[in-house]
């Protein structure tokens, strides 16, 4: 324990052993970001009454990781462990780490006991890891951090007392020193059932259908809820964007201009935020079941054929939600892969910024059937792009996940506890982006430079057998995804394009560059020469494929 009025305890453990719940559950808060010691990758920390409990990243030992560098970090720099470990898998995880946290002061805590019947001797392992440690050992359901009996199960008395808590506080009071070794074994391991993600054929089908599924929300939310709100919405506003006409020009344009704040601020609210939020819910959901494991195991024999792995593609699907904690999550992919995974996210993750606004597009033209085709090429393309830029390396890379999640009924604290991280960062970060950007528009339309714009990208906008008014959302676009959305601020005109032209137009936006502040975000989890060198390598890449898709669409249709 650290001195002074608070005690500080960092929680070491690998992968999905409960951590973050027996972090939640000892001080009943939410947590906060933490650098520790100059590091540029953050812990949480949560803290309560006389207690602060640093939840690590979990320890991958079979890869090479920057969250496994952050955790090492962040042992070295305590005196306090608690080490964490599954009571399903207890000797093979008292074999790898023990090793680490040899010297340190602290207890263990077993946790999943909810998973060992009552038919083993749980009581006499429990003292003989004790006697052996020299520490407390105590086992919990981090979930619940409810009584549990120390023969398996639950102590039918003590079912509703909360008493894992007071044991594991208790614990902390009279921690001890760490052995480097222990003799002692119990005998067992235990594996969650199989299911039809761990058939070779099924599993990886039914694992991408999984991963769509919030997508898919999001296109039947556009289509049945925020294509009959954002009308209403935008009527709601008439009498401020009058009221703004009166103001003096800059100012009028800013508010109420087509590419005002006023204009703009239904999309915002009515498509952005709402995207946001189901694939965050998803993503949570899907991460405190178990089940974000089960499907990166699943998925990974055939990502890896194009240089990912099975972890690298979640991490691209959670782009779908926000770049920016996607991009940071791939701190927990292989050194290998990381900078692979992140030119994908850069590339195919359509953000909850870029996908309502082409799905805001397709709905102002009419053609919200495009949904489906743009879907297609998006992710046919990224593939491509993954497998030419990829190393070799990366298509022979293992999955480090050395055993099989069980799959839980997920609690709505635990969903909300995953997905906070990705509503802060939509707030705090790119929603003043999306308010810069309908500034900087609409002042570009008050003093005639858009039309200026148009006439000097015209030619670059032939070549994709294009219109000239498609030239501002591409070149705003690349500030911000949202600029797609500019696209709707001329309905006529965009209503007069074909369906191949629209598509061309969109996919082109969105792919073209990533965002500013995808390319702030990586330039600081990266180097600046990385991201120069992501943005012309996917420029080229973005122009080549639109080019393709635009003539070989005219041929073809």
């Amino acid at each position: 324990m650290s001195g002074g009025d608070t005690d500080r305890v960092v929680l070491i453990g690998k992968e999905s052993v409960g951590k973050s719940a027996l972090a939640a559950g000892l001080t009943g808060s939410t947590p906060v970001t933490e650098n520790i010691g100059g590091s540029t990758v953050s812990s949480e920390v949560y803290r309560s009454d006389g207690l602060e409990v640093v939840d690590t990243p979990g320890i991958t030992l079979e890869a090479d990781t920057e969250t496994t560098r952050e955790a090492m970090t962040a042992l070295a720099e305590t005196d306090s462990v608690v080490l964490v470990v599954p009571a399903t898998d207890l000797d093979q995880d008292l074999a790898d780490l023990l090793p680490l946290v040899g010297g340190k002061t602290g207890a263990v805590v077993v946790t999943y006991w909810d998973k060992i019947g009552a038919e083993i001797d749980a009581r006499g392992v429990i003292g003989d890891l004790e006697s052996e440690l020299g520490v407390p050992v105590v086992p919990v359901d981090a979930r619940n951090l409810a009584s549990v009996a120390a023969d398996g199960g639950y102590a039918a008395h003590e079912v509703d007392a909360p008493a894992d808590a007071r044991a594991i506080r208790q614990a902390l009071q009279h921690s001890g020193e760490l052995p480097a070794t222990i003799s002692t074994q119990v005998g067992w391991k235990i594996e969650p059932s199989e299911t039809i993600l761990e058939r070779p054929v099924l599993g990886p089908i039914v694992s991408a259908l999984i991963l769509l599924a919030p997508a898919a929300v999001a296109v039947w939310f556009a289509n049945t809820i925020a294509g009959e709100l954002d009308p209403l919405v935008g009527a709601a506003l008439e009498p401020a964007v009058a009221w703004s006409a009166t103001l003096p020009g800059p100012l009028a344009a800013v508010l109420g201009g087509d590419y005002g704040l006023l204009a703009m601020g239904p999309f915002l609210f009515v498509w952005a935020l709402p995207t946001m939020l189901i694939f965050a819910l998803f993503m949570g959901a899907y991460k405190a079941s178990g089940l974000v494991t089960r499907v990166t195991t699943a998925l990974h024999p055939v990502m890896r054929q194009v240089g990912l792995t099975g972890r690298d593609l979640v991490r691209v699907v959670m782009g779908f939600g926000c770049n920016v904690p996607a991009v940071t999550s791939t701190r927990s992919c292989s050194d290998c892969t990381r900078c692979t995974t992140i030119s994908a996210i850069s590339f195919g993750s359509a953000c909850s910024y870029q996908f309502p606004a082409t799905l805001a597009v397709f709905a102002a033209v009419g053609m919200p059937w495009l949904v489906g085709p743009y879907l297609a090429i998006l992710v046919a393309t990224t593939l491509i792009y993954v497998r030419l830029i990829a190393p070799p390396t990366a298509r022979t890379t293992h999955l480090a996940v050395d055993r099989r999640t069980f799959l839980e009924r997920p609690r709505l604290r635990a969903i909300w506890r995953e997905a906070r991280t990705s509503l802060a960062s939509f707030l705090k970060t790119a929603l003043p982006v999306f308010a810069l950007i309908c500034v900087v528009a609409a002042l570009l339309e008050y003093v005639g430079a858009l039309t200026r714009l148009g006439g000097v990208l015209e030619p670059a906008m032939s070549v994709f057998a294009l219109p000239t008014e498609a030239a501002l959302p591409l070149v705003l676009a690349s500030i911000r995804k949202d600029g797609i959305a500019l696209f709707t601020a001329d309905s006529a005109g965009v209503a007069a394009l074909s369906p191949l032209e629209v598509l061309v137009a969109v996919y082109l936006a969105g792919v073209l560059l990533p965002c500013l502040v995808t390319a702030i975000t990586v330039a600081r989890e990266v180097s600046v020469r990385f991201v120069a060198t992501m943005l012309a390598r996917q420029a080229a890449a973005a122009v080549g494929f639109a080019l393709v898709i635009a003539w070989g669409g005219r041929l073809l249709f």
